[in-house]
């Protein structure tokens, strides 16, 4: 696990990512508004880029409306290819808006489904307590953080230094 604080920089943490531990990396940015989360994942997704690997970037709220629409259009499965396929999956702003049982599905299913097949950063306002308070059942706050935590870099950005 790699804790972001002290003199770690940006490019350090890029480095790590895309560096330890092969493809198939999680990266879970927690922290309050303002540390510079979505700027890290942005930059991790554009270093990935430029190291050949596909990569999509999306919002949560985003990817599970957009599933839902896919779902009552008929085509979830085609949609979910959207979410699943890329080598790199970057997925901002987690925990900014309630979840219900049926958002929280359709987050479960992305990120269970890229276990061990693709790359993942997650970011997300809410600290690890918080967590639970995520999703309507702590089943899947709990199947999620550890699909998006083992093995991985989870960095809390609260007292952060980026340059």
């Amino acid at each position: 696990m790699l804790v972001v604080g002290g003199q770690t920089t940006r490019n350090q943490l890029i480095g790590e990512y895309l560096h330890l531990g092969g493809r198939h990396r999680r990266a879970l940015l927690l922290g309050p508004p303002g540390v510079g989360k979505t700027h890290l994942a942005i930059s991790l997704g554009i270093a990935a880029t430029e190291a050949g690997y596909r990569t999509y970037f999306t919002t949560a709220s985003d990817l599970v409306a957009s599933l839902q629409s896919a779902h009552l259009e008929g085509n979830a499965s085609a949609k979910m290819r959207t979410f699943t396929g890329p080598s790199v999956l970057v997925v901002d702003e987690l925990g900014y808006l309630p979840l219900d049982q049926t958002s929280a599905h359709w987050i479960f299913q992305v990120v269970s489904r890229r276990y061990e097949r693709g790359s993942i950063v997650l970011t997300s306002n809410k600290s690890y307590g918080d967590w639970a308070s995520l999703f309507p059942e702590v089943a899947i706050a709990s199947a999620i953080f550890a699909f998006g935590t083992t093995p991985s870099s989870a960095s809390d950005l609260s007292a952060a230094t980026t340059t």
